[in-house]
């Protein structure tokens, strides 16, 4: 697959500064869910995960992508809220590790089993567990996540079953699996 060239404006969703791909951009990727890019903002090289926005086809509203940079390659990349910026992202295979989150590293730290199955599966799947324990709105929901998570991790199971991949996962910017609209 080819780069994907496009300029973006850098907007802010509560205290966060985002990037949401044009639809145009976002339509050349190969999967409407997560999708593991690297690339350039400003000339300053970056990896990261590509969440959807969980816009679906047939609402009038095109479907797309979005990424948090952080404050780091905001910084060497000379841009803000409000900037537009030059991106040159490409798919690539070679997939991050996700942040693992306390209660998570603590459930793994608990059972060898457990662990050795989640360092056996691919950073992906990883990925998708992660996401499926964050997209909850309650304390209480995010523990059965992770207990759930335990169980089937501990029956073998790779993957959480029943996880659409092309909604936005991230509570903090989205509202019913939906990624909020931005501000300048």
């Amino acid at each position: 697959m080819s780069a994907i060239n496009f300029e973006a404006k850098l907007f802010k969703i509560k205290d966060w500064t985002i990037l949401r791909l044009p639809e145009d951009a976002s339509a050349k990727l190969p999967s409407r869910g997560m999708t593991m890019v690297k690339g350039t903002i400003n000339n300053i090289p970056f990896a990261t995960v590509l969440e959807p926005d969980g816009k679906y086809f047939g609402t009038g509203v095109k479907p797309s992508h979005w990424f948090r940079p952080d404050k780091t390659l905001l910084e060497k990349a000379h841009a803000k809220t409000g900037d537009n910026v030059d991106i040159t992202l490409e798919v690539t295979k070679e997939w991050i590790e996700p942040e693992v989150p306390q209660d998570v590293q603590k459930m793994l730290a608990s059972s060898p089993k457990v662990k050795d199955l989640w360092n056996d599966i691919t950073p992906m799947a990883r990925w998708d567990w992660i996401r499926w324990v964050r997209a909850v709105k309650t304390d209480e929901t995010r523990k059965k996540h992770v207990d759930v998570m335990f169980d089937k991790l501990n029956k073998g199971m790779r993957r959480p079953c029943c996880f659409n991949r092309s909604l936005c996962s991230e509570p903090y910017v989205s509202h019913n699996w939906v990624l909020l609209d931005p501000t300048q």
